[in-house]
């Protein structure tokens, strides 16, 4: 189902030609306004189309067949407004639009349109990664996962559903993995701490392509904490970790065997367990269950930073975990007490590269080629600060550079 798309035009009478009454007789702004009037099986997803020419739009006031207002805001860009919250099934809603022009004549106009019944088509399942009243690190990705993957041909219409918001402005893109399963938002440099962010996935009831629809509409906001990044090294099996580009600890690690080696590139932390079970019975190369303390997740395919007691005479020395970094009982806990979600790690110097889409890697490849993975043009002047303090231990503000992608690792 899409939108109706008939206009409903306001067209400015012809202008008085006596001189003294050019003013007075102005004519009018040209509105047009969808859905058009009298549309029916709108989508819940709907927003209201504004378009002005000779003025430009100075009140929308949207609200459903009982006379309740269904708060709304504009676009950046002014091309709609978008309702706070998904519009019901089934419903009857009136859009009045006021336009006021160049000389102070104004327009207004009003749209009545009824929303399709609940829908049959089966639903796209959407996560999304980023909750509310959260403190997160200055490397933290905005993730939405799809299942199933979005065709390339529905992506921009999805796309154009996904809102981020910084406070204080600092602005970004999405990108969105080759295989449509994931799309990823950052700014071309790390978030400053102490930023604001609130993200809306507003899919519901979004038609995607002819054949599903969004599933839900899912929102937060949350906080960007202090600057911690965590730089590993396989040469020298060291763990540097920095707060605003100050090395804080060397810890020795031991990172993965050659026939399970850890991945090298850069990633983000993605969670946080004080205790967990790793059990990979069902692995290819696993065969093994075990309890582990102090565990942070930096890959969807199981790569953690742990406390590894088994193997502390190693760390610093040998690497023999199954592609994890062990580190110390006394250092896992103090890492759990340092660090964030959303904190960078970079791993160089291993056997592999890490795969795009294993985990929030949104820092694993430079600003240009993230963002040529948007569905929709990006604005030019977006382009990474030259940090004055180059990496590891960058400050937040600026950017990581992509690791190398060889499988000698960065």
């Amino acid at each position: 189902m899409t939108i109706a798309a008939t206009p409903l035009v306001l067209v400015g009478c012809t202008a008085d030609h006596l001189p003294g009454a050019r003013q007075a007789n102005a004519a009018p702004p040209q509105l047009t306004v969808t859905p058009g009037n009298q549309s029916k099986d709108v989508p819940i997803s709907a927003e209201v189309g504004t378009a002005v020419k000779g003025g430009k739009i100075t009140a929308v006031r949207l609200t459903d067949d009982k006379g309740a207002q269904v708060p709304a805001e504009p676009r950046e860009d002014g091309s709609s407004w978008v309702p706070a919250r998904p519009l019901q099934n089934s419903r009857t809603y009136t859009a009045e639009v006021t336009a006021t022009g160049d000389k102070g004549k104004t327009a207004t106009q009003k749209t009545t349109f009824t929303t399709a019944a609940k829908s049959t088509k089966p639903e796209v399942t959407s996560v999304l990664n980023f909750t509310g009243d959260q403190t997160y690190g200055t490397a933290m990705p905005v993730v939405v996962t799809f299942d199933p993957a979005i065709p390339k041909e529905a992506r921009a219409d999805v796309q154009r559903r996904l809102f981020v918001k910084t406070d204080p402005p600092q602005p970004g893109t999405w990108s969105w993995l080759a295989d449509g399963k994931q799309v990823e938002y950052r700014a071309p440099d790390f978030w400053k701490p102490g930023t604001k962010i609130s993200v809306r996935s507003a899919l519901e009831g979004l038609p995607i392509g002819k054949d599903a629809i969004g599933d839900a509409d899912r929102s937060g906001t949350s906080k960007i904490g202090r600057q911690v990044s965590l730089d590993i090294d396989n040469a020298s099996k060291q763990m540097s970790v920095y707060e605003d580009g100050k090395l804080l600890r060397k810890i020795p690690v031991s990172l993965g065997k050659p026939s399970t080696p850890t991945s090298s590139g850069n990633m983000v932390i993605m969670e946080k367990f004080e205790y967990t079970t790793f059990n990979t019975m069902g692995d290819p190369n696993g065969g093994y269950i075990v309890d582990v303390e102090d565990a942070q997740r930096l890959t969807d395919g199981g790569e953690f930073i742990h406390a590894a007691p088994w193997s502390e005479g190693d760390q610093g020395y040998t690497n023999v975990s199954h592609g994890c970094t062990n580190v110390s009982n006394a250092n896992a806990d103090w890492l759990m007490r340092t660090t964030q979600v959303g904190d960078l790690v970079t791993v160089k110097g291993t056997e592999v590269t890490l795969d795009q889409g294993n985990g929030w890697t949104a820092w694993n490849v430079g600003w240009d080629e993230f963002a040529k993975g948007s569905a929709l043009p990006v604005p030019a002047g977006l382009k990474p600060t030259v940090s004055a303090t180059p990496h590891p231990g960058v400050v937040a503000g600026g950017s990581a550079p992509a690791p190398a992608r060889s499988n000698s690792g960065g």
